[in-house]
């Protein structure tokens, strides 16, 4: 890992009062490597020294920084773009190395954000990158301690006791106010209809009524049947005794 830079070197960099440089890089020299390769054979025409220069420019222009609160990444040849993450932001970090960059040292370190999609900045071709996310990790961590050490002091065993205790009052007081009400709206509700339980007694009662009575009619009416038929078989027999009569009266005579 490099050494903090001197303040010429990070004229580009603004932090606050109480922030402090922990560590500060770019990508590895070495990487270049390739690039000279190829372009050393395309140098003939020109486009070799092109790319060779482009490469060597991004490489040098190129700055990684870390604090003891946030990640920096600075990059551009002719314009300036730098980004900036808060480690309260940071979720995540890992590195990854190529075969070539395995062997000579050097590698990728990305960095995940909380509710962020992906990778949200990557220090590339970093030397030892192993050694860098060991030392965003202990940064990490520094930052969570301290931010739970600034939080709110602990309460003791009776204090939430206590709180629990009055907010289980205080729901029983807000469900009872609902039943009230719930209780309240029915009334107002059966009043309004004219219906209820006791509207309900009366309709039954009125129909046993009706039947009882009907039953009563049907009684009466069978009672009064029976009573012609007696009276039609009385007529019938007094009708006969006097046919009888007659007979024997004319048979005497």
């Amino acid at each position: 890992m490099s050494a903090p830079q001197t303040d010429a070197d990070l004229e580009w960099l603004t932090i606050d009062d109480d922030e402090e440089l922990v560590w500060e890089s770019g990508p590895d020299r070495r990487t270049l490597l390739p690039v000279v390769l190829i372009g050393i054979p395309l140098s003939i025409v020109l486009i070799g020294l092109v790319i060779i220069a482009a490469e060597y420019l991004r490489v040098t222009n190129t700055q990684y920084v870390v604090t003891n609160r946030a990640l920096y990444r600075k990059t551009g040849i002719l314009s300036r773009d730098v980004k900036r993450i808060e480690h309260e932001k940071v979720q995540d970090s890992s590195y990854s190395q190529s075969a070539l960059g395995t062997r000579l040292g050097y590698g990728t370190v990305e960095i995940s954000t909380a509710g962020g999609s992906g990778v949200e900045m990557s220090f590339k071709s970093v030397p030892d990158p192993t050694g860098v996310q060991q030392l965003l990790s202990e940064q990490l961590d520094r930052t969570r301690r301290g931010r739970r050490g600034r939080g709110a002091p602990q309460q003791t065993d009776s204090e939430p006791q206590a709180g629990s205790d009055a907010t289980k009052a205080d729901v029983l007081v807000d469900i009872r106010t609902e039943l009230r009400t719930i209780r309240e709206l029915l009334e107002e509700s059966e009043g309004a209809h004219g219906t209820g339980p006791s509207d309900d007694r009366d309709r039954h009662a009125g129909a046993g009524a009706r039947t009882a009575t009907d039953r009563t009619h049907t009684s009466d009416n069978t009672e009064t049947d029976d009573n012609t038929d007696a009276n039609d078989n009385a007529e019938t027999n007094a009708n006969r005794s006097r046919t009888h009569t007659y007979d024997d009266q004319s048979s005497r005579s």
